[in-house]
């Protein structure tokens, strides 16, 4: 099953178009992405169950983030160890995790205000939270997913890596720095939910690319990790890392630039593109003389 955000209005993707979900339902669903997310299990039995429903043509222009409103955004870095080479780490034992803050979510086809020049790409897996989760075993970490997206953990790499001490949320939270979509792809109608192939284009050219089944700590181990510190939420989302490839770690360094698109691809879900333009918003003063 797909389900998207369509002009604020959660639809099921069908081949020909898109379904409304609370009008062919005859309200016994909403009209809300994040009440749908909540009642996703409900929702696939009935659309197994129902009579075939007329579809609507698809904007591709009006799609929003199929989880518009998370409580909790998750992050996993070093998660490849082909970046974790490029970024001259060791490989973890323990999946690094940060946070993004949630007001940076958006869906695709967005346009991002750059903020400095140092803003860089990181395509990721993004796992949508449909249940809540606490303590949960690796055995059940996939019944607590609703579905998986694409999704980029854009990153300004001077604020990142900023003062004594890495500003990593701050850094990856700017307005629109957390693009996910085109829309959620329940794990049952993934091929291979465990094997995706991944990757991102800009302005046509190969950036990343790469299969999930390479990520150090799969998904399971990740919501075992996650769940045993606080409950995970419907809605919330988790960033489950980037392979190599990334602008900062080329040589010479590559980073977004006004004018740029980047295409986000994921396997079984899709595709979208992000264009980026200058910003008007004034940066940070850097404090002088001392420590920044």
């Amino acid at each position: 099953m797909r389900l998207a955000n369509h002009a604020g209005r959660a639809v099921l993707v069908a081949q020909d178009g898109i379904i409304d979900l609370e009008r062919a339902s005859g309200g016994r669903f909403g009209s809300d992405m994040s009440d749908a997310i909540a009642e996703w299990r409900q929702i696939q039995e009935w659309e197994q169950k129902a009579n075939p429903l007329p579809a609507q043509p698809l904007d591709p222009e009006l799609l929003q983030a199929p989880s518009p409103r998370p409580r909790q955004v998750f992050a996993i870095g070093l998660n490849y160890a082909d970046h974790a080479d490029e970024a001259g780490y060791e490989l973890p034992q323990t999946p690094p995790t940060f946070t993004k803050f949630p007001t940076c979510i958006t869906g695709p086809g967005t346009e991002v205000r750059l903020v400095g020049d140092r803003v860089d790409w990181e395509i990721e897996m993004v796992l949508v939270i449909g249940c809540r989760a606490f303590a949960a075993s690796e055995h059940d970490a996939w019944s607590h997913v609703a579905g998986v997206t694409a999704g980029q953990d854009l990153s300004a790499r001077d604020v990142q890596l900023e003062g004594p001490s890495p500003q990593f949320s701050l850094g990856k939270s700017f307005p629109g720095f957390g693009p996910t979509g085109p829309w959620l792809v329940t794990p049952d109608d993934l091929e291979d939910r465990e094997d995706l192939e991944l990757g991102c284009l800009l302005n046509g050219e190969p950036m990343q690319q790469a299969r999930t089944s390479q990520m150090l700590f799969a998904v399971p181990e990740l919501i075992a990790r996650l769940s045993t510190v606080c409950p995970l939420l419907p809605g919330d989302l988790i960033f489950t890392g980037t392979p190599s490839g990334v602008g900062n770690r080329r040589s010479p360094q590559r980073f977004l630039r006004p004018g740029d698109v980047l295409n986000s691809q994921l396997e079984g879900v899709g595709s979208f593109e992000t264009r980026f333009v200058a910003s008007t918003i004034p940066q940070a003063p850097t404090k002088k003389g001392g420590q920044q």
